[in-house]
């Protein structure tokens, strides 16, 4: 037994019994690294990484490796989830010695903290040209033992070189100015890396890219440009036929192997979901098109049922393994199929969903739809609405039965930023679906991470597990909750929500009304981009501000985003301003690389405008509801709502000044709407039904 028992990371937990005598990041390890003068071997994975579970069962579970790791190495173990700026860190490292990157992540630090070699996945033996972690291990000690002043020199310059990329990643004044021209020069290198056939950008291995869709939706509105749109629409129709969608289950998958979306890496995760959950949401508003609308319900219903603590919280990942094997939760063969459904029914799934005996997978079949419903119904002499219910019923009985097989592990952690993305995505689809149970589930969650992710001294902590918050919150997981706040404010029109979130924004941007808070925040005084820890976490080795964006959003894209919308609600111009910066601070990267900094350039396009502002003043009702609903029945990118009632309208707190001036009426709605901070004369009753539709 190893040091990591008392973890509360899965991540950790999976590897408690591994003969490697590894120890979690902390005061202890690192001190017994210095005091021995011995290097670090510092392991980096997560929960749902398959290629970690390989590298653990080959390497980190063998006597023979651990013989030599033990007496050598202070080994240590991170999840990258728990400690994202110790991951961004070294993988930096990583993708500066070998050029690229990614998990498990294998880093040999002097006991200054400082990395000297580093690679991902390394096979315990020589194997496909890759060198065996035996012999990775042989040469790192012999240069420690034989070399060791070079190696701390060379260290010194890694480490040099890591600051030097920190502090070019974004420079104050040096960029293009923020304008419609970012955005348009965005969508075009999309449309250049777009896969006419298969839909989404770029070749195999595909990931969904759910932010690059959403601004191609808001460069199409823009620019009047329908291939935009077209491409969206393309890449998400193909998405959600492909085995990347979980067909019985709903949910995504992390990417697929392949470029037909047909083979996934079948980890899910909660990010991925609630993102792509927004980009369904947004292509079904912008289209109408009601397959997208079911999309984002069932995937929602899959985080609901699957993914979801019983304290409110959501969970953070399910393994791509189960028994062992790859998939093998999520597969199925004819027989399979015809063993649950009636002969009738078997046949007509197995068409449908590609079953066949030959399979499309290991010799299993991914269930996916290759060919379009319509046109099975008329091959097969059927109803399209018959068929559908058919479907529906098969699947349901399928699922039920999937269900009692091994399921895949359970990352069961709570993410803060992860969970203000659910937020997000929940709250939005319950405005616009007009589905309460989701805006319930998200106020549920919100008032969870708002009293139980807590330090001991009362701030926001980065996760929770089973009863135990800790962690002080990273800036992605203020400016996440913020978003996720704005949204569920919008829901709901609860102002605890808006009290909420500009709690947070001070946090981030270190200020509130009275001045500079005594804590400080994130913002990284230079450039104006946000770091991802603040003065308050625990110092590595360089403080890199956190521009890019990757499978999530970055720090500085998500914080932008956020406070414009809480500056325009709240009219609270520290917001703006420090929003403003932080896409000053981007904008070399986004017109460099924009793929890099997708959700800068949604906060770019937010803060373009055209902003429109809706004031909605009115009791419950029916008139009311109608009002909301035709103001969320469209695709309103630049927009911010708000609502009181006739009686409330003067109350203070943040919303106050949205409200003065504007009066509501003792018996019926009134709506007011502004757009460029031009505003149309208020109208009410049936016009303001009217009003709100256009």
């Amino acid at each position: 037994m190893n040091k990591l028992a008392g973890a509360t990371s899965p991540y950790l937990l999976q590897h408690v019994e591994n003969p490697v005598a590894w120890e979690p990041w902390g005061p202890e390890a690192l001190g017994r690294a210095r005091s021995e003068g011995k290097p670090i071997f510092l392991s980096v994975g997560y929960s749902a990484c398959h290629w970690c579970h390989v590298m653990a069962h080959e390497s980190f579970e063998s006597g023979r490796i651990a013989a030599v790791l033990n007496p050598n190495f202070v080994c240590i173990k991170v999840d990258r989830e728990e400690r994202p700026d110790i991951d961004a860190v070294y993988m930096a490292a990583v993708q500066l010695l070998t050029g690229r990157g990614g998990w498990p992540m294998s880093v040999f630090l002097t006991p200054d903290l400082e990395p000297f070699f580093a690679g991902t996945y390394w096979p315990p033996e020589p194997r496909h040209g890759m060198p065996g972690f035996s012999q990775v291990l042989a040469a790192v000690l012999e240069a420690w033992r034989e070399r060791r002043d070079k190696v701390v020199a060379q260290a010194g310059e890694i480490t040099q070189a890591i600051a030097r990329q920190a502090g070019q990643a974004g420079q104050a004044g040096d960029g293009p100015p923020l304008s419609a021209d970012l955005l348009e020069a965005a969508a075009a290198s999309l449309a250049r890396s777009f896969d006419g056939e298969h839909g989404g950008f770029g070749a195999a291995p595909k990931f969904p890219h759910p932010m690059d869709l959403r601004l191609l939706l808001r460069t199409a509105r823009r620019s009047g440009r329908t291939r935009d749109v077209e491409m969206v629409t393309h890449t998400l129709g193909k998405m959600a036929s492909g085995g990347i969608h979980d067909q019985l289950g709903g949910g995504f998958a992390r990417y697929s192997v392949d470029e037909r979306w047909l083979v996934p890496h079948f980890e899910k995760m909660l990010y991925d979901n609630a993102l792509l959950s927004v980009a369904y949401l947004e292509a079904f508003l912008v289209t109408g098109r009601a397959e997208f609308a079911a999309v984002v319900r069932s995937t929602l219903d899959y985080i609901l049922r699957d993914m979801t603590d019983p304290a409110g919280g959501f969970w953070s990942a399910e393994d791509a393994d189960s028994e062992g094997e790859e998939g093998k939760f999520y597969v199925w063969s004819p027989a399979e199929i015809h063993a649950v459904l009636g002969p009738a029914d078997a046949e007509l799934f197995c068409a449908v969903h590609d079953v066949t005996e030959r399979g499309n997978f290991e010799g299993h079949s991914i269930l996916n739809l290759p060919r379009p419903l319509a046109a099975v119904a008329r091959e097969q002499g059927l109803d399209p609405a018959d068929l559908g219910r058919r479907l529906e019923s098969a699947r349901a009985t399928l699922l039920a039965v999937r269900g009692r097989r091994v399921r895949p592990g359970t990352d069961d952690k709570v993410l803060v930023a992860w969970n203000g993305l659910a937020i997000d995505a929940l709250a939005r689809a319950g405005a616009a679906l007009g589905e309460d149970r989701y805006t319930a589930a998200a106020a549920r969650a919100a008032e969870f991470l708002l009293t139980e992710c807590r330090t001991a001294s009362g701030e926001l902590a980065h996760q929770w597990r089973r009863g135990t918050a800790g962690g002080l919150a990273f800036a992605d997981d203020l400016a996440c909750l913020i978003e996720g706040l704005v949204s569920l404010y919008e829901a709901t029109f609860a102002e605890r929500w808006i009290d909420a979130a500009c709690d947070l924004a001070d946090r981030l941007v270190g200020t509130d009304d009275r001045g500079p808070l005594a804590a400080g925040g994130f913002v990284d005084p230079e450039t104006g981009g946000f770091f991802q820890t603040s003065a308050a976490h625990e110092r590595l080795i360089v403080r890199k501000p956190d521009l890019l964006d990757n499978a999530v959003p970055g720090s500085t894209g998500m914080a932008a985003t956020a406070l414009l919308r809480l500056a325009a609600l709240t009219g609270r111009d520290r917001y703006r301003v420090a929003a403003e910066r932080a896409l000053a601070a981007a904008a070399p990267l986004m017109a460099r690389a924009a793929g890099a900094a997708p959700q800068s350039l949604l906060a770019l396009d937010f803060a373009v405008g055209p902003d429109e502002e809706f004031v909605v003043i009115g009791d419950p009702g029916e008139r009311t509801a109608m009002v909301l609903a035709g103001i969320r029945s469209r695709f309103r990118p630049h927009a911010v709502v708000a609502l009181r009632r006739p009686s409330e309208v003067i109350a203070a707190g943040p919303l106050a000044g949205l409200f003065t001036g504007r009066a509501g009426a003792a018996d019926d709605v009134v709506f007011y709407r502004c757009r460029d901070r031009a505003c149309a004369a208020p109208v009410s009753g049936e016009q303001a039904v009217a009003a709100a539709r256009t």
